[in-house]
Order: C-alpha cells, then structure tokens, then sequence
C-alpha cells in the first residue's frame, strides 16, 4: 500500500474531522419578525440602549413636533390661497341650510340680485316668497290654511247649543265668543307650530333643502334668467323638474357637507364612519365643480354656482386633504 494512500486514509477516519453528509432541511420555515418592544422587553443591548438614552428620545419627540407644525403650516398656507375645502365662504344661501328656509332678499349678493331681477318672473330662483316656504310633514301652506279652518269649524259649537247655554250659564255672549276667539286663537298657534321646520329632524331639513336646490339651481328655472352658451343652446323645452344636472348635485351634496361637518365639530369628534362619509362627499363635489367648470369654461352658469353656495378654488383645485 503506497505512503500517500494510507496517510488519506487515516485522514478521512479521523475522529476528528466531521463527516461530510448532507443536512437535513428544517421541518418549518424560521419566521423572524421585527416588532417595537419597550424596554423592559428587549432583547439586545441596543435596543435597551436605544430606550434609555435620553438624546435619542429628545430628537425623536423632536422631528415629530417638526413635522406637525409644518403640516400646520401648510394647512394655513393652502387654506390662505384657496380657502376652506369643506365649507368655502358661507354666504346667506349656505347658511340659510342651518333652518331650511330660504334667505332673505337683502341678504343676497350684488351679482346674484342683478342677474335675478332682469328675470320678469315673481318666483326667481334666490329671492324668497310666499310660496317658498316649506313646512314640516310635507304640508303646504294652502293645506296649514284648510287645517285651521277646519280647526275653527270643529271649536265652534252649534247654534242651538249657544242658545242653550246662554240661558243655562251667567256669561253673556259676547264674552262666550271672546272665549271662543282665545281658543281658536291657540289652536291655530298649536298647528303652526307643529307644521313648522324649527321641531323637525335633520331629515326633514334636508329634504326641504334639497326641494330648494332644484327649485334655485335647477334648469327649468335658470335657463329663463342665465344666457347659455353658444355651443349649449337647447332646441326642445324642458320637460319638468331638473334633479340630474351638476349644479343641482353640488348644491344638494353643499347642504350634506354642512350638516355633517356641523355634526362632526360638536358632537360627532370621535366618529370614524362619517369622517369617512365627509372626505366621500367632498371628493366627489369636487369631481362634480371640475367637470362643470370644463364644460361651461367659467361661464354665468359657473360663476351663479360657485357665488351662491360661496365654493372657492380649495373645494375643487389640488389634492383635498381632510
């Protein structure tokens, strides 16, 4: 046996050297997550280390309250240079949706009036009369009307019952029909204000509201008193009430967006859901302003909408940040 061969040999049985086979793969993979412990849980020296030095907190709390008041800092600028995303400018219109009845006539803007009394038309959209006050229960005033005076027939008592009593009690009659007034009196005081809007829910405002947007912004009645655009003249009349156009729906989504942003700053501060519901709304009467800005460039349509609801460059231009 060759010298070299043996030295291989003894080489390769050594106890000493492991021998050479294959491992066998782990029965489950090894998951390493990395998560933030607190101090009294971590595992290294520079984790402890990390949550005990006290310059390295300082600077963490630091960059933290730098980058908190530069987004106040932008919020300022951009609520500065475009306005408010949500509410805008609150004219007498938008706030007018806090009551559901419409504003009044001196409260409106000087354009808004001057477009509005070229109109020969009594009911013009934005000035407000008799038959633009809505009340509650979807009644109508000729229907309050018949109610009290069907409220008066029913307190009268018949003739012969009058006849009856004046010889029976001391009270002469004309104290008997000055009782009589009194009491008709508070009944008809009892059912205006159960019909009024002041008892009603959110609902029932915004359903008022809404009813006030399409009678205001709608097309059936603005096409009469704003010019149209050459390239969007009408052949055929309208036929009956608009509720699809963009100015309706920005102004029924205005009326939803003052509601909630209200009910969010009083009462709603830790309601998730309609913060949620808000950023939806805004978002998309900004979708809705982008598109009716294209379509009518900046025409009296454009100008008549964004006056009346008070909606500025930061309800429609950029990123809406909320």
């Amino acid at each position: 046996m060759p010298a070299g061969f043996a030295a291989y040999v003894y080489v390769a049985m050594s106890p000493l050297s492991p021998p050479n086979l294959p491992t066998a793969p782990p029965s489950a993979p090894v998951c390493r997550t990395f998560t933030s412990t607190a101090s009294s849980q971590a595992s290294t020296v520079t984790q402890k280390r990390r949550h005990r030095d006290p310059y390295a907190l300082a600077q963490a709390k630091a960059r933290k309250a730098a980058n908190l008041s530069r987004q106040e800092v932008l919020k300022k600028e951009r609520a500065g240079a475009l306005g408010d995303p949500v509410r805008g400018i609150t004219t007498p219109f938008v706030r007018s949706f806090d009551t559901a009845l419409p504003p009044e006539p001196a409260a409106q803007t000087q354009s808004t009036q001057t477009r509005v009394s070229e109109s020969p038309s009594e009911d013009a959209p934005g000035l407000r009369t008799e038959s633009d006050d809505h009340l509650n229960f979807y009644l109508s005033k000729p229907e309050l009307k018949q109610g009290v005076e069907h409220s008066k027939w029913l307190s009268t008592p018949p003739k012969e019952t009058l006849e009856l009593d004046d010889q029976i009690s001391d009270i002469t009659p004309e104290e008997r029909q000055e009782l009589l007034a009194q009491e008709q009196e508070v009944a008809e005081e009892a059912l205006r204000r159960i019909a009024s809007l002041s008892i009603g829910s959110s609902k029932d405002r915004l359903r008022v509201n809404t009813q006030r947007c399409i009678s205001t912004f709608g097309r059936h009645n603005t096409d009469t008193t704003l010019p149209p655009l050459l390239t969007s003249q009408r052949t055929m009349p309208r036929v009956g009430l608009d509720t699809g156009s963009s100015e309706v729906q920005i102004a029924i989504l205005t009326a939803k967006i003052r509601t909630l942003a209200d009910f969010l700053q009083t009462r709603g501060t830790m309601d998730k859901v309609n913060k949620r519901n808000l950023r939806l709304l805004v978002h998309k009467r900004a979708k809705l302003l982008q598109y009716l800005r294209r379509k009518e460039r900046g025409g009296p349509r454009w100008q008549y909408v964004t006056e009346t609801l008070g909606l500025t460059e930061g309800t429609w231009k950029g990123e809406i940040s909320m």
